[in-house]
């Protein structure tokens, strides 16, 4: 969600531009890579409270220190809202000031590792020089919504009137969540069909082994993950499961014909968001946008809309996996490992593509319906999705094994998959771990969360 505006002027003439735009896309299996991005809470140690953008203790400030690494500033109205790298890697601002790495494409999960690392030890230094510190959750542990600052970002104050109109949990969205995703590449509109209809029904099964979101306002909420159960009350013109993807003819036109019928947020001209919120990209087409009458739009306008649909697989010109709950250190590198090895290679995904061929849409459905509540004892036919985690972890693993990208030392990329393994094996989830902790020797008090999910 915390994409910067694109500048791309080029006019649009034509639904086929458009179709185009995601098929330039199409890489051969050469050049495919693994952009890993991960949001974590930044918050004040000594109130336990979310950070302001402004002040020793801010957000702004946080930025303004990281720039020491090489991070160039990207400012909006004066405000910095971004940091960015040559190498196509940015560090950008959530809605609550939630900070989001979105790394660089990079070759194997060793490399991502190393990324996430790096960023991680640059945050700590910068934070423990502030006196503030960050955090691995799905959802906020303590704050109330009213007691998070917004970030000054013009397309946030859209967001931020339209949302309470489609849904009731938009802005508990915007404000409280964090998850970790990855975007994977694809080689044609038949191989991006096929990795996005295994995205989508497995995307379930990462939902319910990242669990990680089980307090609310300093109290239990009910769910495992619920910053997943929050997209099923956010805004169902943009969120779900897409049905759609699953039936014959499936393809890349499919797909912007979805991205035409989800109503626009904005548009962004001279530095300014426009407020065209629940109006139609199809106007737009034809210069009969109520927010800019005659004017038609530029491809800029379209790679800025492709940001504001947020199902549970989303392509642009790749495919991002969108199902997981922000976590600890050691889970961030687990999720590129489980998604590569299950689509990245051909046997591994002909396997998924075996395990699901007769699951049916409405069961897929019903697993995501109640992932966020009982997570991995999320009943599927005579079993569970327990079941589904070890069986798609063995995939994951011969996935990876044959990629056979080795490290320093010779070591594959099997071993990032290790704390799944764990959490599968057992049944046990982050949030549950985090359950028994408050309800045995924290004694109901939610303060020690904060120490334990640091980073």
């Amino acid at each position: 969600m915390a994409g910067v505006s694109h500048k791309d002027d080029t006019p649009i003439t034509g639904k086929d531009q458009l179709v185009a735009y995601i098929a330039s896309g199409c890489k051969p299996e050469s050049e495919w890579r693994i952009g890993t991005e991960h949001e974590k809470f930044a918050y004040d140690p000594d109130t336990l409270m979310p950070l302001p953008y402004e002040g020793p203790k801010g957000i702004r400030a946080l930025l303004e220190g990281l720039t020491r690494f090489g991070w160039q500033p990207v400012l909006e109205h004066g405000n910095l809202i971004a940091l960015s790298k040559p190498d196509h890697s940015s560090i950008t601002l959530e809605p609550g000031g939630q900070v989001e790495l979105s790394g660089a494409p990079l070759e194997n999960i060793h490399q991502t590792c190393s990324e996430l690392t790096e960023h991680l030890k640059q945050v700590k230094e910068i934070s423990t020089e502030l006196g503030v510190a960050l955090m691995g959750l799905g959802y906020r542990a303590k704050a109330r919504l009213d007691q998070v600052p917004w970030m000054p970002k013009g397309r946030y104050k859209i967001m931020r009137e339209y949302m309470p109109k489609r849904g009731t949990l938009g802005l508990d969205m915007m404000l409280a969540t964090c998850t970790v995703q990855v975007n994977l590449d694809y080689s044609s509109e038949q191989h991006m069909v096929r990795m996005f209809r295994a995205a989508l029904a497995l995307q379930p099964v990462a939902t319910a082994m990242w669990a990680n979101s089980p307090f609310k306002e300093g109290k239990k909420n009910g769910y495992l993950s619920y910053r997943s159960h929050i997209w099923t009350d956010t805004d169902p013109d943009r969120t779900g499961m897409l049905p759609f993807v699953f039936e014959d003819g499936f393809g890349f036109e499919r797909y912007v014909d979805y991205m035409l019928d989800v109503p626009m947020y904005f548009v962004y001209r001279d530095g300014q968001y426009i407020d065209a919120s629940g109006q139609s990209f199809r106007d737009f087409l034809q210069g009969t946008l109520p927010a800019l009458p005659g004017e038609l739009p530029t491809m800029g306008d379209w790679v800025d809309h492709l940001t504001t649909s947020f199902p549970e697989v989303r392509l642009k010109k790749f495919l991002e996996m969108r199902g997981a709950d922000g976590g600890p250190w050691g889970y961030l590198c687990a999720l590129p490992a489980y998604w590569v090895g299950l689509l990245y290679s051909e046997d591994a995904l002909g396997a998924v593509e075996e395990l699901i061929a007769d699951w049916s849409v409405e069961e897929i459905s019903a697993i995501r319906s109640g992932v966020p509540k009982s997570a991995l004892k999320t009943p599927f036919r005579n079993g569970t999705v327990q079941d589904l985690a070890l069986k798609t972890l063995d995939i994951a693993r011969a996935g990876l094994q044959a990629r056979a990208r080795l490290d320093n030392s010779g070591e594959d990329e099997t071993h990032f998959l290790e704390p799944l393994v764990k959490i599968a094996r057992s049944g046990v989830t982050p949030a549950e771990e985090l359950i028994a902790l408050y309800d045995g020797e924290w004694g109901g008090d939610i303060t020690p969360v904060f120490n334990l999910q640091a980073y």
